[in-house]
């Protein structure tokens, strides 16, 4: 029987995950301007995102201005877009699949064993839905690190990490770890022995049977 407070636990952090992954996949924030030039100017700061590119003054102001043209955008906006997409939607599939598999619910209360594997089930998406968005912030990542340090790069068009793809490590390690605590509820098979069968009673001799 599976601990029901640690399958609770996996699937309040398998949604949490879930809900960062659309929060990071909203803020323009995954890439932000470096100030590691000599031609430094902070009255304004530019950060982009999947779906456009932003410039804050220090008045306050922001002007963002949306990616027009899908086809012009380099192949890894366009892969790691895709892959936040798969994600959220995998994790969508995990919510309502895993939450017939929870023990608090009354879904298929009948069926012990079947309930479970619901739950497992769930627990596999998510753990599918975190690797995606791993992929995706790292592949991500990993660009930014690549352009900053190549030397054909100007100074002046240099970025880092922005918090929107610190917000999606996070959602990715919350989806694995709330997918995995989900896995704990596999149902355990249980060996059967055969029934032992009763052995005869020997019948009471009597005092006839001697001579």
């Amino acid at each position: 029987m599976a601990n029901a407070g640690l399958q609770l636990l996996g699937f309040i952090l398998a949604f949490l995950g879930w809900i960062g992954s659309i929060v990071s996949t909203a803020l323009p924030q995954w890439k932000i301007y470096s100030y590691a030039g000599d031609n430094i100017v902070t009255a304004q700061a530019i950060y982009e995102g999947l779906w456009m590119s932003c410039v804050s003054q220090s008045t306050g102001q922001i002007q963002c201005k949306v990616f027009d043209s899908l086809l012009n955008l380099n192949s890894t906006l366009q892969a790691t877009r895709a892959l936040m997409v798969i994600g959220i939607l995998l994790g969508l599939i995990a919510i309502f699949v895993a939450t017939v598999g929870m023990k608090c619910m009354k879904c298929l209360e009948d069926d012990e064993v079947q309930k479970m594997r619901m739950a497992v089930i769930g627990g596999v998406i998510f753990l599918i839905s975190g690797l995606a968005i791993l992929v995706a912030t790292a592949w991500y990542g990993n660009r930014i690190v690549q352009e900053f340090y190549d030397p054909m790069t100007p100074v002046n068009a240099r970025y880092e990490f922005g918090q929107a793809l610190f917000t999606g490590w996070a959602a990715a390690s919350l989806c694995l770890l709330g997918g995995a605590l989900l896995c704990c509820s596999c149902p355990r098979k249980t060996t059967s022995y055969p029934t032992p069968r009763p052995y005869p009673k020997p019948s009471p001799s009597s005092g006839k049977d001697y001579v």
